[in-house]
């Protein structure tokens, strides 16, 4: 059995739509769907969510909000039209629509994830009747009836363990299931969101319940690029087939083409990810697997990023002093502020954090507490650095990667600021300042892809 996702410009319009129809008909193994909300129909569109999140806006400022939900009202009747589906869907639409913004809007939070959660839940339910048109039997199942239950993290969520064996006994039907994606609820019965790109999330989650055969991730390009194509215009082949460590380093590090939360329930699962083309549907796109053959020197692909910070402490014999790390740590954890990268030296410590966690006002009062509980010689924020991870499964087998790297960011007159590699030795990261980001990618992809 597959589970099939497909993304925002999947169903961007009734063309979209009735590819993903003709795709899943194609194979009888494809008997699970997960749909997002519609996405740009062109590059001066705007993607529904976004649409749902200003009237959200407009309702929450007690502004007139009329217009937008219209516009967002229209999206869906465009396509019920094109397709030539029963006029009650766009009725029940509207209906659930005008609900969730005359709903109680005491908490922002759950006001919020509530509008969000609209796009996809309506666009399950407009695709289930493209499927009934077609003489499938298909059916919409909503996550609330499903048993996916989540966290009360409004706005970034986490699946609850016990929502597997839930979804496990609600997806056994003989009926095509059109699922939702990006949100589930609390057990409170309150609507709750992943991050945004998180219909990737609730595919991963659906195929490790049912432990399907592969989960198939459809979108618009024919396969994950080993480098951004917006940074290297001239990058042609994609990568054929990559290890899940390897898709975690890359998309953790801005590869947009999967959500890099969604690799970790089919990891757990040990279910291969197929990245697909719904426009092409015939390429084999890309396989993300366990396992593969390695050769010695290989790099998959290079990943960058930018909005990150960098918090520098400096204290003389800070390697003497018992328990000074986890102090610090302490301090950002109170603050509710996560680490992503924390390269150290004998005396001084790097803790590099993404910028939109650690705000001004958050920051001061950070740097007040270090002063105060530890004591350091030096104290220093610096903004505007972009993180770029040279991945690949075979660094962990050749002598002088870093070396290679090292030179072609010098040749290319970019200065390295920080350097960090893990333990498993598969990803290199280098820190540089934000405008020195596109060079370095391009710098580093010409010298382990095109030499």
């Amino acid at each position: 059995m597959k589970v099939c996702k497909f993304g925002g410009s999947s169903v961007a319009d009734a063309e979209q739509v009735t590819k993903i129809v003709n795709i899943v008909l194609s194979d009888p193994e494809r008997r699970i769907v997960v749909v997002s909300a519609p996405g740009k129909r062109n590059k001066t569109d705007t993607k529904v969510t976004d649409l749902l999140i200003a009237c959200a806006e407009c309702a929450l400022a007690g502004t007139d909000y009329e217009s937008v939900l219209q516009a967002i009202i229209a999206r869906y009747a465009e396509i019920q039209k094109d397709l030539n589906l029963p006029g009650e869907i766009i009725a029940e639409i509207e209906r659930d629509l005008r609900s969730r913004v005359d709903g109680d809007k005491t908490d922002r939070g759950i006001f919020l994830d509530s509008m969000k959660a609209a796009g996809e839940d309506n666009s399950a339910k407009l695709v289930a009747e493209a499927f009934l048109a077609r003489g499938v039997q298909a059916v919409y199942l909503n996550p609330r009836d499903a048993g996916l239950l989540m966290t009360s993290d409004f706005g970034n969520a986490q699946l609850l363990d016990e929502s597997y064996a839930n979804l496990a006994t609600s997806l056994k039907r003989e009926e095509l299931i059109i699922f939702p994606g990006f949100f589930g609820y609390t057990k409170e019965g309150k609507v709750a969101t992943f991050p945004r790109g998180g219909s990737d999330i609730t595919g991963s989650i659906l195929a490790a319940a049912i432990k399907a055969d592969v989960y198939e991730n459809f979108t618009d390009v024919d396969s994950v690029y080993p480098v951004d194509p917006r940074l290297v215009p001239s990058v042609k082949r994609g990568i054929s087939v990559m290890t899940y460590r390897e898709m975690r380093e890359l998309s953790y590090a801005g590869f947009g083409v999967f959500n890099d939360e969604a690799v970790f329930p089919a990891v757990k699962a040990g279910i291969p990810i197929n990245v697909r083309n719904t426009n092409h549907p015939d390429a084999p796109g890309t396989m993300i697997v366990q396992s593969r053959r390695v050769i010695p020197g290989g790099v998959v692909g290079i990943a960058s990023s930018d909005g990150f910070c960098n918090l520098f402490v400096d204290k003389y014999m800070m390697n003497r002093e018992v328990g000074f790390g986890r102090r610090l740590l302490q301090i950002l954890e109170e603050e509710g502020v996560a680490y992503e990268h924390m390269p150290s030296g004998i005396d001084n410590v790097s803790v590099v954090m993404r910028e939109k966690y650690f705000d001004p006002v958050r920051e001061a009062r950070v740097l007040k507490h270090i002063k105060s509980a530890l004591n350091p010689d030096a104290l220093v924020v610096e903004r505007g650095y972009s993180l770029i991870m040279l991945v690949g499964e075979g660094l962990i087998y050749t002598v002088g990667m870093m070396a290679k790297a090292a030179k072609a960011l010098a040749d290319a007159g970019v200065n390295i600021e920080m350097i960090n590699q893990g333990s498993s030795e598969i990803s290199i990261m280098f820190g540089v300042r934000n405008e020195f980001r596109a060079k370095a990618v391009l710098a580093l992809y010409h010298a382990f892809f095109t030499e």
